[in-house]
């Protein structure tokens, strides 16, 4: 007897992911993809965004991905995306505001306000224009997902990243909010939390010696994550499969949240 797939089947969805060119956003943009929805590669630069599309209808044998550039700290740049989205590919079904931004490292009694600001903003501030601008969409259907990137740094405070941290549990308060607001007309709104992921985003906290010790003594599954390790999280998340799940934190870190 042939096991059904229908609970991950995305067929005729549309999906808009930010930050999508390349890691983690990449490779979700190739899960859903690959599981059979009209995917939107977005990130600041046009080209890299088609390559990335153009891996993308490689992998899958047809034109299902198209590139849009967007930068998500300006809001008519993210009613751009979301409208070119709408003109080229229809109503949007799944979102995944994966981008973020970090351009400070150290203790929070020195973040300039600029950097400050800037953080808060793009990964927060922003998150809440795009979920608002794809809501219409799918309120108007009775159904869809949203799902924006977090962090397990949400968790804990740091002497480095303090600040990066706060705007990542504002971004599980903002995922609750929607997901309370939205969940009676059928649109479910979860973060994902990942732990340590081997990508350029992150290489300052993997790519050093001691990041290493850190990963064989004290995360359980004894490695690094992967950006591919995302593939399988976004496709639960957009598809029929997570059904009655919202307003979540689905933390992926190899075991070194599994109490939080």
């Amino acid at each position: 007897m042939a096991v059904s797939t229908a609970l991950f089947d995305l067929t005729g969805q549309v999906a808009l992911l930010t930050g999508a060119s390349k890691g983690m956003g990449e490779a979700m943009a190739m899960g859903l993809a690959e599981h059979g929805s009209k995917v939107v590669v977005s990130s600041r630069k046009l080209d890299q965004c088609e390559i990335t599309a153009a891996k993308i209808n490689e992998q899958v044998g047809e034109e299902r991905a198209i590139a849009i550039a967007c930068n998500i700290g300006y809001k008519d740049q993210l009613q751009a995306l979301v409208d070119e989205t709408r003109e080229r590919l229809g109503p949007i079904d799944t979102l995944v505001a994966n981008a973020g931004v970090n351009p400070y490292y150290g203790s929070m009694s020195d973040i300039p306000d600029e950097a400050f600001d800037k953080i808060m903003g793009s990964n927060v501030r922003s998150n809440h224009w795009l979920c608002q601008m794809v809501a219409p969409d799918m309120l108007a259907k009775g159904r869809g997902s949203i799902m924006v990137t977090s962090s397990t740094g949400a968790f804990a405070g740091s002497e480095v990243l303090g600040t990066y941290n706060i705007s990542k549990l504002a971004d599980i308060a903002l995922v609750r909010n929607l997901a309370l607001e939205w969940g009676p007309k059928g649109v479910r709104v979860n973060a994902i939390c990942p732990g340590l992921v081997r990508t350029e985003f992150a290489r300052a906290l993997w790519d050093n010696p001691e990041a290493a010790q850190r990963v064989n003594e004290q995360t359980p599954l004894r490695r690094l994550g992967e950006a591919d390790d995302f593939k399988g999280v976004v496709v639960y998340l957009a598809s029929d499969a997570s059904a009655f799940m919202t307003g979540q934190a689905v933390t992926l870190c190899g075991g070194t949240n599994m109490y939080r």
